[in-house]
């Protein structure tokens, strides 16, 4: 091989490198960024639907669960600094999540045909077909429910329940608050149908994305795709099982 041929041989093998490189900083690490934030909002909602289902428990339950939640760390963190530090990281990942899935969805053309792809019968899912107009929908959803739980800006039912007011367990005063709004907001049945609505549409969004991160992430083989989108369906299926039970249980009276 003459020098020159060797010279241009090292170009064009430059040239692969760099797009394999720009690669690497696009579309494959936004596939990354989104896999990554999506799994922590999974962890996060199997621990929030737990939660919930204190409810059971009573208002004495519930509420004392909500109030170390409140006061987890204190003195070490400030009054609902864990609470806080959890907001910041799920606005963040939130931003991070939505400018990948933007990003993903404008060069979803050109993706088609790539390695990436997944066989036909995944991506034909009813949930992969529904996770682009869910992920709308979810939004709006999001935003009303911590205008709703948190900031106490939308109020349904007795707005007694919202007031600050306190309760005894354990001989110490807590916050009474949190049951009284779930009681109250649950005692209409059409905000518990909007809430079925709400926790389905994550259903099938944990359902697709939890696969389809552990695709993205290089964390799964041929022999572990079925079991994959099987353990998938069950997680997505389990949040959803957990979130829907506490109103179900309140709207048919079981929770008083």
């Amino acid at each position: 091989m003459s020098g020159r041929e060797t010279r241009l041989k090292n170009v064009a093998n430059s040239n692969v490198t760099t797009k394999k490189r720009h690669a690497w900083n696009t579309t494959v690490f936004m596939k990354q960024a989104m896999a990554i934030s999506g799994l922590f909002f999974v962890f996060f909602l199997v621990f929030h639907s737990y939660g919930n289902l204190k409810a059971f428990g009573g208002a004495a339950a519930y509420n004392g669960y909500a109030h170390h939640l409140r006061e987890f760390l204190v003195p070490i963190l400030p009054h609902e600094g864990l609470l806080w530090i959890l907001r910041v990281i799920m606005v963040v990942l939130i931003v991070v999540h939505m400018v990948s899935a933007l990003y993903l969805w404008h060069r979803g053309g050109a993706a088609r045909g790539t390695r990436y792809d997944v066989k036909k019968a995944v991506t034909n899912s009813y949930a992969a077909r529904t996770v682009r107009v869910g992920s709308i929908l979810l939004i709006f959803l999001i935003i009303f429910h911590i205008l709703h739980f948190t900031t106490k800006t939308f109020k349904v039912g007795n707005n007694a329940a919202y007031a600050s007011h306190t309760m005894v367990v354990d001989g110490e005063k807590i916050p009474a608050m949190p049951f009284d709004m779930m009681l109250t907001t649950f005692s209409n049945w059409w905000m518990v149908l909007v809430y079925i609505v709400f926790v389905s549409i994550i259903g099938l969004h944990i359902a697709h994305g939890f696969w389809s991160a552990f695709q993205t992430m290089g964390w799964m083989r041929e022999n572990t795709r079925k079991p994959m989108t099987v353990l998938s369906g069950l997680i997505g299926f389990a949040i959803w099982f957990m979130f829907v039970l506490p109103p179900l249980a309140i709207a048919l009276g079981v929770i008083k």
